[in-house]
């Protein structure tokens, strides 16, 4: 099994917080469109293992926006990827979409194409913050937007929330929470506001413009988001992301578990089980180039592609990040096949002080009982960056 990743860079506009890479030079469109199917049609075996390209069981479309494509555009992409993979029926194909783009028209023709689950960037629903964040819908277009799926039989949405915004209240986030809650949703991923270097909200910080939120309050947050949404029956499957009962992002988990996975676009980053490689980020550049290619082989050595090999301790400390995330956590019968005594033991080591302080715990995997699980508790969740950089291993 394997995925894709397809990077939309074109958005109608920047919001202040956003450091992905994205333009609002959308008359490069089509274009990039056809670049972009060049990628896909060339690089089809970067993800054949024993002489054969796995079945694709995830595909995903991140941006950027996506839902700014437009129609034809989106088509041609979803023709390039079915004609040269081999697709599972049942493969959860996700699209992102902003909330002001999802026009009755619009989620008409996501109907059409392969699209079965919609990610929206909603964000909050306070439309105060919404105009400081740049976004360009209001509250009550995210609450439509999401009831015209449903009501066009769209039944596996996530939404995106963001916390610890500038002058955000507990209660304030609590009104989010309940309005998500409402919406009968199935899936949830919720992040803390992060003032990345060089963004405009990175700027209106240094003159004083915005205050970031108190660690103490962020915290509160997040209590309060596990709570709620525990509580409303959804399950606390990433340290991020919550689902209804069988609508985990199977895209998502999928990088968690280390499966491979075709990254196109510019940007778009890509994994083999044995390397990571990344586009340019750069749409004019990668335009050119990859619409120049004529060969697999032109991909090798491209200059605008980077390349990564991974030694057995950065695949580790993959592991170490990816596995504690997630409610599964990690499998240290799995670690100590795969990795050996040594990492193994370290591993455990490492561990043991926060599992005596109750932060880590390690239990039996319910399906297979000799499997034991190395896992964060409720308490370490709050706690798990610095948790997981203890288990991390240090290369001299």
């Amino acid at each position: 099994m394997a995925g894709i990743y397809i990077h939309i860079p074109f958005c109608a506009s920047r919001c202040i917080y956003c450091d992905f890479y994205s333009t609002t030079h959308g008359s490069k469109a089509e274009d990039y469109t056809a670049a972009l199917i060049n990628e896909l049609r060339l690089r089809a075996d970067y993800l054949k293992t024993d002489g054969r390209i796995p079945t694709i069981e995830t595909i995903y479309l991140g941006g950027g926006t996506p839902s700014t494509l437009p129609p034809t555009l989106l088509r041609r992409i979803f023709d390039a990827i079915y004609a040269c993979y081999e697709v599972d029926d049942r493969a959860e194909v996700t699209i992102e979409a902003n909330p002001d783009d999802l026009s009755l028209e619009k989620i008409r023709i996501l109907n059409s194409l392969p699209v079965n689950r919609l990610s929206i960037g909603v964000q909050t629903f306070d439309d105060n913050k919404l105009r400081l964040l740049h976004r360009r819908h209001n509250g009550d277009q995210a609450i439509r937007a999401v009831h015209n799926c449903q009501d066009a039989g769209l039944d596996n949405i996530s939404i995106d929330l963001i916390y610890g915004l500038p002058e955000q209240t507990l209660p304030d986030w609590e009104k989010d929470l309940d309005t998500a809650l409402r919406l009968q949703i199935q899936h949830l991923s919720a992040y803390a506001l992060i003032y990345e270097q060089n963004t405009p909200l990175w700027k209106m910080r240094q003159l004083r413009q915005v205050k970031e939120a108190p660690d103490e309050l962020s915290l509160a947050m997040f209590e309060l988001l596990i709570r709620k949404l525990t509580t409303g029956n959804f399950e606390h499957y990433e340290i991020s992301n919550f689902a209804r009962p069988g609508f985990r992002s199977r895209h998502n988990s999928s990088y968690w578990k280390g499966i491979p996975y075709l990254g196109c676009g510019p940007s778009a980053h890509s994994y083999d089980g044995n390397s990571r490689q990344w586009n340019i980020s750069d749409l004019n550049t990668y335009i050119d180039k990859t619409g120049a290619c004529r060969s697999p082989r032109d991909f090798t050595n491209a200059s605008w592609i980077e390349k990564e090999e991974l030694s057995i301790f950065e695949k580790y400390n993959d592991l170490v990040i990816t596995s504690l995330r997630t409610s599964d956590g990690l499998n240290l019968t799995a670690l100590r096949k795969n990795f050996g005594t040594m990492l193994a033991d370290y591993c455990l080591q490492a561990a043991s002080p926060h599992i005596r302080q109750g932060l880590l715990e390690i239990c039996s995997k319910k399906e297979q009982i000799s499997e034991d699980l190395l896992k964060l508790t409720h308490r370490g969740i709050f706690l798990s960056d610095g948790i997981m950089s203890d288990l991390l291993y240090v290369e001299d």
